[in-house]
């Protein structure tokens, strides 16, 4: 168990700026606000206003998503200096290799209204066209057009054959991850190899809220099972990013540093895990 804040000589005190410390020095916030099917224009723009509003400052999109431009104007108009923000955003399958990704990056770079990303992440594994699409963003990374680079979807074997061809070991690797899909060996896989790990579904579309575990603690702690399924997975030390177009759950999600859930609930639920995923298998996709 990896619970960052239960360190037997001091306590450490979070709140909603507070960072992890990248491979590369970078800070990147424990919470953030994912933007997966929030649609482009007014929607996905007053989700990140709100985030950005209410003092997240870590806000996570992807080309494939298509909102890259509601994300950028609802940044530009937050009157956020622009290093105040962490900015990620993932090249697609269609436009991995070495020449593609490197128009991608400009493409994503233009809708954000941007010259630079906090981190810039392969979306999915594709084998040989993973690596030509590694150089190219160790090049980006390297001219500082991106402050840091990951992967997504990688489990171990993925990472053990995509390591050996890196100059600069990913930063993050973004994974499904839930009460009921922890993949405890590929967490410590990635703790060892120094990579951050980063849940998406972390609430499993809201399915938290009916699992009685979680109901249990949430009324323990006097807090909704979401909120007890973000602190679990912030003290398991996995940065998290639920997603939402809703103002009061967008608000709700991030009233996670104002309590700590105990060594022994924090095993509640890690023995909720089933293998179960809501998205697909990295190994068995199509697209």
């Amino acid at each position: 168990m990896v619970n960052i804040n239960l360190d037997d000589s001091k306590k450490i005190v979070m709140d909603i700026s507070s960072t992890t410390k990248l491979n590369n020095g970078v800070k990147m916030p424990w919470l953030g606000l994912g933007v997966f099917q929030s649609r482009e224009g007014d929607e996905v723009i007053n989700a990140v206003k709100v985030a950005l509003n209410s003092g997240y400052r870590s806000i996570e999109t992807a080309a494939i998503y298509q909102n890259e431009r509601g994300v950028g104007k609802a940044i530009q108009e937050s009157n956020l200096p622009r290093e105040a923000i962490f900015l990620t955003s993932k090249v697609w399958n269609s436009e991995q290799g070495y020449k593609t990704t490197h128009v991608a990056f400009e493409d994503s770079l233009d809708k954000l209204q941007t010259n630079y990303l906090d981190l810039y992440l392969i979306h999915w594994p594709k084998g040989a066209k993973s690596v030509e699409t590694w150089k190219a963003m160790e090049e980006l990374y390297r001219k500082g057009k991106i402050k840091a680079i990951g992967v997504s979807n990688f489990l171990m074997h993925h990472l053990e054959d995509f390591l050996p061809y890196c100059e600069v070991v990913p930063a993050v690797n973004q994974v499904e991850f839930h009460p009921e899909l922890i993949q405890a060996d590929l967490l410590n896989y990635c703790r060892q190899k120094s990579i951050q790990l980063e849940a998406w579904s972390p609430i499993m579309k809201g399915k938290v809220n009916d699992i009685p575990v979680l109901q249990d603690l949430a009324a323990k702690y006097g807090k909704t099972p979401v909120q007890v399924t973000l602190r679990w997975e912030i003290q398991k030390g996995v940065v998290t990013i639920p997603k939402s177009v809703n103002t009061k759950r967008i608000v709700d999600n991030a009233a996670i540093f104002d309590f700590e859930l105990s060594p022994e609930d924090m095993t509640k639920i890690d023995r909720l895990d089933k293998t179960r995923r809501i998205g697909p298998h990295p190994d068995q996709i199509s697209f």
